[in-house]
């Protein structure tokens, strides 16, 4: 188990990201970034707190050129906003729907840009705006003079490399999860049902140290194609495969990895699937350092499913970046080319079809140093691990 990462983050990580944007819109011709979802807005601030999950109300932050962000909030949040290093907290009593925060922050962004001024805004894939399309159309209305430009290299190449104190963080919470994998013969048994035992183990992983187990998928039986889905009252039973894919979170930061196991006996096309599969993360973790693309890890793992007889894989990655969620930048395609380097965090993910209807996932946690990858979760087993 790796030692525990002390809690949040000091000044000086808020401070190296503030300033490390700034640079960039200052560099893109802009004078203030918008972010307004809640990656976004907890990277360059420190607000935490599970108060997304409610969709009522819109929260906005605001870097300017200099200085600290400026938060545009709903007055629920000015209490846990000033725990931050926030210092300029503007509210409104949300939820006000005829103008809930749009004058607010239509106001501060005058400030900040002025009149004909440039405001970066994530607009590009894996972003979104957390407002209500009304509002925003309402926005542009009230900042016409403002032009509103595509920010979202800015916020991806921040949170794509991370620090070493985000990388303790996932590295703990690796370590939990691969705790909790290899305790799984120890754990589960042929004859529970799928939802015993998903909570079983999701129950284990809390009780290892986890702060939460939002994410975990999987399913059981002799072979399988869905691998996304909930939990049903299905028993399991000898001769079944068991598959769960977990993001699991501490301080705010995930881990996403899986395991598939046996029960009893597994058949030899399993065992050559699972074989596949974990050569062709070998592949990847053979090729991964830093100057090499995104591209060329996902060709060095295809070639190997292809070799191993894959069926195909439509899925569209073979493994995506990681930290404050489960998947981020970059992704691991053949045509996503993104250049790996130091300090990035990423999962690889081979994946095939190795008989009709019967995939096969592998899925470990890396991050780059400058002479290669280093595990974050545990290596699996070599071979299909048999629950007896």
């Amino acid at each position: 188990m790796n030692p525990l990462p002390p809690r949040g983050f000091p000044v000086e990580e808020y401070e190296r990201r503030t300033t490390a944007a700034q640079t960039m819109l200052a560099e893109q011709g802009l004078d203030a970034l918008l972010v307004c979802t809640e990656p976004e807005v907890r990277y360059f601030t420190g607000f935490f707190t599970p108060f997304w999950q409610s969709p009522t109300r819109p929260w906005f932050v605001v870097l300017p050129l200099e200085g600290r962000p400026m938060a545009v909030i709903p007055s629920i949040g000015s209490t846990l906003m000033r725990g931050t290093w926030v210092q300029d907290i503007r509210t409104w009593p949300a939820p006000r729907p005829d103008d809930d925060g749009v004058s607010l922050l239509a106001a501060t962004l005058h400030e900040v840009a002025g009149t004909e001024g440039r405001v970066g805004v994530p607009m590009g894939h894996e972003t979104h705006l957390r407002m209500p399309l009304m509002d925003w159309e309402g926005l542009q209305a009230a900042t016409a003079d403002i032009a509103y430009v595509d920010a979202t290299n800015v916020v991806r190449v921040l949170r794509m490399h991370k620090s070493e104190l985000e990388i303790a963080k996932t590295a703990h919470v690796c370590g939990i999860v691969s705790d909790g994998f290899e305790g799984i013969p120890g754990l589960l048994s042929a004859g529970m049902t799928e939802r015993e035992a998903f909570a079983a183990f999701r129950i284990d992983l809390l009780r290892r140290g986890a702060d939460d187990v939002p994410y975990l998928v999987g399913a059981s039986g002799p072979g399988f194609s869905d691998i996304i889905k909930q939990p049903s009252d299905r028993v399991i039973e000898d001769g079944d495969l068991l598959m769960f894919d977990t993001g699991t979170v501490f301080d705010g930061y995930t881990s996403d990895f899986d395991r598939y196991f046996a029960f009893g006996r597994a058949d030899d096309g399993a065992r050559r699937a699972y074989k596949t599969v974990w050569d062709a993360t070998e592949a990847g973790l053979a090729v991964l350092r830093p100057g090499v693309t995104t591209s060329d890890l996902w060709a060095a793992m295809a070639k190997v499913l292809d070799a191993g007889g894959s069926l195909g894989n439509d899925i569209g990655r073979l493994g995506h970046g990681l930290g404050m969620q489960v998947t981020e930048w970059p992704s691991n395609t053949r045509d996503d080319g993104t250049e790996i380097t130091e300090g990035m965090v990423l999962t690889l993910e081979p994946g095939l079809t190795w008989a009709p209807g019967c995939m096969m996932v592998h899925e470990e946690n890396v991050v780059i140093r400058g002479d290669g990858p280093e595990l974050l979760s545990r290596r699996a087993p070599r071979e299909l691990p048999v629950i007896t």
